[in-house]
Protein backbone atom coordinates (compact mmCIF):
# COMPACT_ATOMS: atom_id res chain seq x y z
CA UNK A 1 0.00 0.00 0.00
CA UNK A 2 1.25 3.47 -0.63
CA UNK A 3 1.99 5.48 1.44
CA UNK A 4 -0.29 8.92 2.19
CA UNK A 5 1.18 12.16 3.61
CA UNK A 6 -1.69 13.20 6.44
CA UNK A 7 -3.06 16.55 5.02
CA UNK A 8 -2.55 19.57 7.25
CA UNK A 9 -3.83 20.47 10.06
CA UNK A 10 -6.34 22.99 10.33
CA UNK A 11 -6.04 26.01 12.31
CA UNK A 12 -4.77 25.63 15.97
CA UNK A 13 -5.57 27.99 19.20
CA UNK A 14 -3.03 29.82 20.92
CA UNK A 15 -4.09 28.37 24.03
CA UNK A 16 -3.88 24.82 23.01
CA UNK A 17 -0.30 25.70 21.46
CA UNK A 18 0.20 26.73 25.65
CA UNK A 19 -1.67 23.71 27.50
CA UNK A 20 0.33 21.00 25.31
CA UNK A 21 3.71 22.52 26.00
CA UNK A 22 3.03 22.81 30.21
CA UNK A 23 1.50 19.41 29.85
CA UNK A 24 5.01 17.85 29.43
CA UNK A 25 6.31 16.52 32.35
CA UNK A 26 8.62 19.38 34.70
CA UNK A 27 7.62 22.17 32.45
CA UNK A 28 6.75 25.69 33.34
CA UNK A 29 3.07 26.97 32.40
CA UNK A 30 3.29 29.78 30.11
CA UNK A 31 3.15 33.34 31.13
CA UNK A 32 1.35 35.76 28.65
CA UNK A 33 3.63 39.09 28.21
CA UNK A 34 3.86 41.48 25.21
CA UNK A 35 6.99 41.06 23.45
CA UNK A 36 8.63 44.16 25.00
CA UNK A 37 8.72 42.67 28.33
CA UNK A 38 10.57 39.87 27.64
CA UNK A 39 13.76 41.19 29.66
CA UNK A 40 11.35 41.85 32.56
CA UNK A 41 9.92 38.22 32.45
CA UNK A 42 13.44 37.45 32.45
CA UNK A 43 14.32 38.84 35.40
CA UNK A 44 11.45 37.38 37.36
CA UNK A 45 13.03 33.87 36.86
CA UNK A 46 16.53 35.35 38.28
CA UNK A 47 14.94 36.91 41.12
CA UNK A 48 13.20 33.32 42.20
CA UNK A 49 16.79 31.20 41.87
CA UNK A 50 18.55 30.43 44.82
CA UNK A 51 21.80 30.79 43.15
CA UNK A 52 22.82 32.08 39.57
CA UNK A 53 22.37 29.59 36.71
CA UNK A 54 21.67 29.31 33.17
CA UNK A 55 18.25 28.85 31.93
CA UNK A 56 16.27 29.29 28.28
CA UNK A 57 13.08 30.68 27.29
CA UNK A 58 10.97 29.08 25.61
CA UNK A 59 8.57 31.84 23.58
CA UNK A 60 5.45 29.60 22.25
CA UNK A 61 4.09 33.04 20.77
CA UNK A 62 7.74 33.49 17.69
CA UNK A 63 6.68 29.69 17.28
CA UNK A 64 2.96 29.99 16.67
CA UNK A 65 3.85 32.93 14.28
CA UNK A 66 6.46 31.22 12.45
CA UNK A 67 3.70 28.26 12.06
CA UNK A 68 1.36 31.14 10.53
CA UNK A 69 4.58 32.01 8.23
CA UNK A 70 5.24 28.84 6.92
CA UNK A 71 1.69 27.92 6.25
CA UNK A 72 1.57 31.43 4.45
CA UNK A 73 4.28 31.37 2.00
CA UNK A 74 4.32 27.73 1.33
CA UNK A 75 0.62 26.22 1.81
CA UNK A 76 0.80 23.33 0.44
CA UNK A 77 4.38 21.98 1.69
CA UNK A 78 3.77 19.62 5.33
CA UNK A 79 6.78 20.79 7.70
CA UNK A 80 8.45 17.61 9.16
CA UNK A 81 10.58 19.09 11.70
CA UNK A 82 14.22 17.92 12.48
CA UNK A 83 14.05 16.67 16.03
CA UNK A 84 17.89 16.95 15.50
CA UNK A 85 17.96 20.34 15.78
CA UNK A 86 16.59 20.65 19.14
CA UNK A 87 14.55 18.33 20.76
CA UNK A 88 12.76 20.09 24.19
CA UNK A 89 9.93 18.25 24.86
CA UNK A 90 7.74 21.28 25.38
CA UNK A 91 9.10 22.42 21.94
CA UNK A 92 8.08 19.02 20.43
CA UNK A 93 4.64 19.05 21.88
CA UNK A 94 3.97 22.80 20.63
CA UNK A 95 5.34 21.51 17.31
CA UNK A 96 2.70 18.46 17.29
CA UNK A 97 -0.11 20.44 18.31
CA UNK A 98 0.14 23.00 15.37
CA UNK A 99 0.10 20.24 13.00
CA UNK A 100 4.06 19.28 12.24
CA UNK A 101 5.29 15.77 11.13
CA UNK A 102 8.89 15.38 12.09
CA UNK A 103 12.07 13.98 10.73
CA UNK A 104 13.76 11.25 12.81
CA UNK A 105 17.23 9.69 12.65
CA UNK A 106 17.13 7.02 15.57
CA UNK A 107 15.20 5.38 17.83
CA UNK A 108 15.38 7.84 20.20
CA UNK A 109 14.41 10.80 18.46
CA UNK A 110 11.01 8.37 17.13
CA UNK A 111 10.49 7.68 20.85
CA UNK A 112 10.83 11.31 21.83
CA UNK A 113 8.02 12.35 19.16
CA UNK A 114 5.59 9.26 19.61
CA UNK A 115 5.57 9.83 23.76
CA UNK A 116 3.51 13.11 22.41
CA UNK A 117 0.92 10.86 21.01
CA UNK A 118 2.10 11.87 17.63
CA UNK A 119 0.95 9.26 15.00
CA UNK A 120 3.58 7.04 13.50
CA UNK A 121 2.20 8.46 9.99
CA UNK A 122 3.58 11.65 10.66
CA UNK A 123 7.65 10.45 11.06
CA UNK A 124 9.77 10.31 8.14
CA UNK A 125 12.87 8.03 9.14
CA UNK A 126 14.86 10.65 7.10
CA UNK A 127 18.31 9.03 7.87
CA UNK A 128 19.24 7.34 4.52
CA UNK A 129 21.77 4.84 6.65
CA UNK A 130 20.11 3.39 9.86
CA UNK A 131 21.53 1.05 12.76
CA UNK A 132 19.79 -2.47 12.59
CA UNK A 133 18.35 -1.97 15.99
CA UNK A 134 16.79 1.62 15.04
CA UNK A 135 15.27 0.27 12.06
CA UNK A 136 13.98 -3.20 14.42
CA UNK A 137 12.36 -0.14 16.72
CA UNK A 138 10.77 1.86 13.66
CA UNK A 139 9.23 -1.46 11.97
CA UNK A 140 7.70 -2.09 15.52
CA UNK A 141 5.86 0.88 15.94
CA UNK A 142 4.67 1.61 12.57
CA UNK A 143 7.18 4.59 11.19
CA UNK A 144 6.79 3.32 7.90
CA UNK A 145 8.14 5.93 5.93
CA UNK A 146 12.28 5.96 5.28
CA UNK A 147 15.19 7.03 2.65
CA UNK A 148 17.70 5.32 1.00
CA UNK A 149 20.76 6.12 -0.90
CA UNK A 150 22.31 2.88 -1.05
CA UNK A 151 21.80 -0.38 -2.39
CA UNK A 152 22.89 -1.84 1.27
CA UNK A 153 20.02 -0.13 2.41
CA UNK A 154 17.56 -1.41 0.72
CA UNK A 155 18.95 -4.96 1.66
CA UNK A 156 18.45 -3.95 5.45
CA UNK A 157 15.55 -2.34 4.96
CA UNK A 158 13.64 -5.45 3.04
CA UNK A 159 15.44 -7.60 5.95
CA UNK A 160 14.31 -5.46 8.73
CA UNK A 161 11.31 -3.45 7.96
CA UNK A 162 9.79 -4.94 4.78
CA UNK A 163 7.00 -2.83 5.01
CA UNK A 164 8.59 0.44 5.30
CA UNK A 165 7.89 2.87 1.90
CA UNK A 166 10.92 4.31 0.40
CA UNK A 167 12.12 8.10 -0.65
CA UNK A 168 15.51 8.10 -2.79
CA UNK A 169 17.74 10.64 -1.33
CA UNK A 170 19.54 12.02 -4.38
CA UNK A 171 22.36 14.50 -3.81
CA UNK A 172 22.35 18.53 -4.42
CA UNK A 173 25.19 19.63 -6.91
CA UNK A 174 25.56 22.98 -6.08
CA UNK A 175 24.86 22.75 -2.27
CA UNK A 176 27.78 24.45 -1.56
CA UNK A 177 26.17 27.71 -1.71
CA UNK A 178 24.72 26.78 1.74
CA UNK A 179 26.88 27.30 5.34
CA UNK A 180 27.11 23.24 5.67
CA UNK A 181 26.77 21.18 2.64
CA UNK A 182 25.55 17.54 2.61
CA UNK A 183 25.84 16.01 -0.52
CA UNK A 184 29.63 15.10 0.55
CA UNK A 185 27.84 12.45 2.59
CA UNK A 186 24.32 11.83 1.61
CA UNK A 187 22.44 11.45 -1.36
CA UNK A 188 22.47 9.18 -4.53
CA UNK A 189 24.78 10.55 -7.69
CA UNK A 190 22.83 11.08 -11.10
CA UNK A 191 24.50 8.02 -12.32
CA UNK A 192 23.31 6.20 -9.87
CA UNK A 193 19.47 6.70 -9.63
CA UNK A 194 18.31 4.36 -12.14
CA UNK A 195 20.26 1.43 -10.75
CA UNK A 196 18.73 1.95 -7.37
CA UNK A 197 15.67 2.77 -8.58
CA UNK A 198 15.31 -0.64 -10.10
CA UNK A 199 17.28 -2.27 -7.41
CA UNK A 200 14.94 -1.61 -4.93
CA UNK A 201 11.71 -2.31 -7.25
CA UNK A 202 12.84 -5.94 -7.72
CA UNK A 203 13.99 -6.47 -4.31
CA UNK A 204 10.19 -5.44 -3.35
CA UNK A 205 10.21 -2.46 -1.89
CA UNK A 206 8.05 0.62 -2.55
CA UNK A 207 9.60 3.41 -4.06
CA UNK A 208 7.07 6.21 -3.20
CA UNK A 209 9.18 9.80 -3.73
CA UNK A 210 12.53 11.93 -3.85
CA UNK A 211 13.92 13.41 -1.10
CA UNK A 212 17.19 16.07 -0.90
CA UNK A 213 18.11 18.49 1.13
CA UNK A 214 20.43 21.74 -0.35
CA UNK A 215 22.74 22.19 2.52
CA UNK A 216 22.50 24.15 6.23
CA UNK A 217 21.23 27.67 5.84
CA UNK A 218 20.67 28.04 1.98
CA UNK A 219 22.16 31.02 0.88
CA UNK A 220 20.65 31.20 -2.35
CA UNK A 221 17.13 30.06 -3.53
CA UNK A 222 18.03 28.98 -6.87
CA UNK A 223 19.55 26.18 -5.36
CA UNK A 224 15.94 24.55 -4.51
CA UNK A 225 15.04 24.80 -8.30
CA UNK A 226 18.25 22.87 -9.34
CA UNK A 227 17.19 20.31 -6.80
CA UNK A 228 12.96 20.06 -7.79
CA UNK A 229 14.50 20.14 -10.88
CA UNK A 230 16.87 16.64 -10.62
CA UNK A 231 13.65 15.11 -8.35
CA UNK A 232 11.79 15.93 -11.35
CA UNK A 233 14.32 14.04 -13.92
CA UNK A 234 14.47 11.19 -11.01
CA UNK A 235 10.41 10.54 -11.05
CA UNK A 236 11.10 9.93 -14.96
CA UNK A 237 13.39 7.81 -14.62
CA UNK A 238 11.07 5.58 -12.30
CA UNK A 239 8.05 6.29 -14.77
CA UNK A 240 10.66 4.49 -17.67
CA UNK A 241 11.05 1.81 -15.03
CA UNK A 242 7.65 1.36 -15.01
CA UNK A 243 7.21 1.39 -11.24
CA UNK A 244 4.13 2.14 -9.45
CA UNK A 245 4.04 5.95 -9.64
CA UNK A 246 5.58 8.35 -6.92
CA UNK A 247 3.75 10.69 -5.19
CA UNK A 248 5.88 12.21 -2.46
CA UNK A 249 8.40 14.97 -2.75
CA UNK A 250 10.62 16.15 0.32
CA UNK A 251 12.23 19.18 0.02
CA UNK A 252 14.53 19.02 2.97
CA UNK A 253 15.63 21.55 5.10
CA UNK A 254 17.95 24.72 5.06
CA UNK A 255 15.89 27.34 5.98
CA UNK A 256 16.08 30.42 8.01
CA UNK A 257 13.48 32.46 9.30
CA UNK A 258 14.95 35.66 7.17
CA UNK A 259 14.02 37.68 4.62
CA UNK A 260 15.45 35.19 1.84
CA UNK A 261 13.03 32.87 3.20
CA UNK A 262 9.99 34.90 1.39
CA UNK A 263 12.46 34.27 -1.82
CA UNK A 264 13.29 30.73 -1.37
CA UNK A 265 9.41 29.59 -0.88
CA UNK A 266 8.87 31.82 -3.81
CA UNK A 267 11.50 30.14 -6.33
CA UNK A 268 10.04 26.66 -4.35
CA UNK A 269 6.70 27.28 -5.29
CA UNK A 270 7.32 28.04 -9.11
CA UNK A 271 9.20 25.07 -9.22
CA UNK A 272 7.03 22.82 -8.21
CA UNK A 273 4.46 24.05 -10.57
CA UNK A 274 7.40 24.23 -13.33
CA UNK A 275 8.74 20.70 -12.88
CA UNK A 276 5.40 19.03 -11.56
CA UNK A 277 2.39 20.46 -13.41
CA UNK A 278 0.21 17.51 -14.04
CA UNK A 279 0.45 16.30 -10.66
CA UNK A 280 -0.63 19.49 -8.82
CA UNK A 281 -3.47 17.62 -6.70
CA UNK A 282 -1.88 14.24 -6.19
CA UNK A 283 1.66 15.36 -5.72
CA UNK A 284 2.58 15.05 -1.48
CA UNK A 285 5.34 17.56 -0.70
CA UNK A 286 6.89 17.57 2.63
CA UNK A 287 9.42 19.66 4.18
CA UNK A 288 12.35 18.97 7.03
CA UNK A 289 12.88 22.09 8.20
CA UNK A 290 14.40 22.75 11.91
CA UNK A 291 16.59 26.15 12.78
CA UNK A 292 13.56 27.97 10.64
CA UNK A 293 10.70 26.85 13.81
CA UNK A 294 13.67 26.10 16.64
CA UNK A 295 16.49 28.81 16.67
CA UNK A 296 14.42 32.62 17.11
CA UNK A 297 11.88 31.02 20.02
CA UNK A 298 14.31 30.50 22.44
CA UNK A 299 16.41 32.64 24.29
CA UNK A 300 19.41 31.14 26.59
CA UNK A 301 20.85 33.28 29.70
CA UNK A 302 23.79 32.68 31.84
CA UNK A 303 25.42 34.12 34.59
CA UNK A 304 28.72 35.85 35.33
CA UNK A 305 30.52 33.26 37.64
CA UNK A 306 34.63 34.75 37.08
CA UNK A 307 36.09 37.82 35.89
CA UNK A 308 39.55 39.09 35.08
CA UNK A 309 40.70 42.80 33.96
CA UNK A 310 43.38 43.50 32.02
CA UNK A 311 44.21 47.19 31.35
CA UNK A 312 40.95 48.35 28.53
CA UNK A 313 40.24 44.90 28.44
CA UNK A 314 37.13 42.62 30.41
CA UNK A 315 37.17 38.76 30.08
CA UNK A 316 34.37 36.84 31.84
CA UNK A 317 33.10 33.06 32.81
CA UNK A 318 29.41 32.58 32.34
CA UNK A 319 28.32 29.01 33.55
CA UNK A 320 27.79 27.70 30.11
CA UNK A 321 30.18 27.39 26.95
CA UNK A 322 31.03 25.23 24.32
CA UNK A 323 30.25 21.73 24.94
CA UNK A 324 27.29 22.65 26.39
CA UNK A 325 24.75 25.34 24.54
CA UNK A 326 27.32 27.11 22.51
CA UNK A 327 28.74 24.19 20.57
CA UNK A 328 27.68 25.95 17.42
CA UNK A 329 27.35 29.62 17.52
CA UNK A 330 31.06 29.08 19.10
CA UNK A 331 31.56 29.45 15.32
CA UNK A 332 28.54 30.12 13.56
CA UNK A 333 27.61 34.06 14.82
CA UNK A 334 25.78 34.72 12.28
CA UNK A 335 22.41 34.42 14.32
CA UNK A 336 23.44 34.84 18.03
CA UNK A 337 22.92 38.16 19.43
CA UNK A 338 24.69 38.88 23.04
CA UNK A 339 22.88 41.58 25.69
CA UNK A 340 23.77 41.98 28.80
CA UNK A 341 21.67 42.15 31.82
CA UNK A 342 22.97 43.46 34.70
CA UNK A 343 21.87 42.23 38.54
CA UNK A 344 19.81 45.11 39.77
CA UNK A 345 22.11 46.25 42.08
CA UNK A 346 24.32 47.04 40.03
CA UNK A 347 21.91 48.91 38.15
CA UNK A 348 23.13 52.66 36.97
CA UNK A 349 20.19 54.93 35.99
CA UNK A 350 21.74 57.93 36.20
CA UNK A 351 24.18 56.48 33.25
CA UNK A 352 21.87 55.51 30.77
CA UNK A 353 24.56 54.90 28.20
CA UNK A 354 27.32 53.03 30.08
CA UNK A 355 30.59 52.93 28.68
CA UNK A 356 32.08 49.62 26.84
CA UNK A 357 35.28 47.65 26.91
CA UNK A 358 36.64 45.01 24.78
CA UNK A 359 35.39 41.77 25.96
CA UNK A 360 35.74 38.03 25.85
CA UNK A 361 33.22 35.65 27.29
CA UNK A 362 34.52 32.31 28.43
CA UNK A 363 32.81 29.05 29.18
CA UNK A 364 32.93 26.97 32.29
CA UNK A 365 35.71 24.41 31.50
CA UNK A 366 39.10 24.57 31.68
CA UNK A 367 39.82 23.46 27.64
CA UNK A 368 41.27 26.90 26.77
CA UNK A 369 39.57 26.47 23.56
CA UNK A 370 35.96 27.01 25.48
CA UNK A 371 35.16 30.91 24.48
CA UNK A 372 31.45 31.62 23.84
CA UNK A 373 32.26 35.29 22.60
CA UNK A 374 35.61 36.71 21.34
CA UNK A 375 36.71 40.75 21.18
CA UNK A 376 33.14 41.77 21.68
CA UNK A 377 32.10 45.42 23.59
CA UNK A 378 30.45 45.05 26.21
CA UNK A 379 29.20 47.39 29.25
CA UNK A 380 31.12 46.47 32.87
CA UNK A 381 29.65 43.49 34.70
CA UNK A 382 30.48 42.45 37.74
CA UNK A 383 29.78 38.35 39.39
CA UNK A 384 26.24 37.65 39.18
CA UNK A 385 25.39 39.23 36.05
CA UNK A 386 23.92 37.89 33.43
CA UNK A 387 23.98 37.66 29.55
CA UNK A 388 21.15 37.00 27.64
CA UNK A 389 21.39 35.44 24.07
CA UNK A 390 18.97 35.59 21.48
CA UNK A 391 18.43 32.81 18.86
CA UNK A 392 19.39 30.24 21.05
CA UNK A 393 17.72 26.87 19.80
CA UNK A 394 19.00 25.39 16.91
CA UNK A 395 21.85 22.72 17.44
CA UNK A 396 22.53 24.08 20.79
CA UNK A 397 21.42 21.94 23.72
CA UNK A 398 20.60 18.77 21.38
CA UNK A 399 24.35 18.58 20.63
CA UNK A 400 25.58 19.24 23.93
CA UNK A 401 27.82 17.15 26.38
CA UNK A 402 28.47 16.68 29.81
CA UNK A 403 32.34 17.66 29.75
CA UNK A 404 34.24 18.75 32.80
CA UNK A 405 31.07 17.67 35.00
CA UNK A 406 28.83 20.55 33.38
CA UNK A 407 25.52 19.18 32.91
CA UNK A 408 24.00 20.37 30.12
CA UNK A 409 20.87 18.37 30.80
CA UNK A 410 20.14 19.91 34.16
CA UNK A 411 19.45 23.59 32.47
CA UNK A 412 15.78 24.11 32.57
CA UNK A 413 13.30 25.59 30.22
CA UNK A 414 10.67 28.38 31.02
CA UNK A 415 7.79 29.19 28.38
CA UNK A 416 6.68 32.29 27.73
CA UNK A 417 3.64 33.14 25.17
CA UNK A 418 4.73 36.79 23.77
CA UNK A 419 2.55 38.85 21.34
CA UNK A 420 3.61 41.96 19.98
CA UNK A 421 0.45 43.67 19.83
CA UNK A 422 0.11 43.14 23.80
Amino acid sequence: MAFIIPSIASPISSLQVKLAASQVKGAHIPHDIPRLELTTFIRSIISNQEDPKPFYVLDLGVLVNLMEKWNHCLPNIRPFFAVKCNNEPAFLAAMATLGAGFDCASKAEIEAVLSHGVSPSKIVYANPCKGEYHLKHAASVGVNLATFDSMDEVTKLRRFHPKCSLLLRIAVSNDKSSWRALGTKFGALPEEVAPLLRHAHRAGSTVVGISFHVGSKASESKVYRGAIAAARAAFDVADELEMPKMHVLDIGGGFKANPLFDEIAETINDAIKDYFPESHDDLDVIAEPGRFFAETAFTMVANVMGKRVRGEKREYWISDGIYGSFNLPAYDRSSMIVSPLHHSHHLHTHNPVPATYPSTVFGPTCDSLDTVVDDCKLPELELNDFLVFHNMGAYTTSAATNFNGFNISAIPTYLTFTSANS
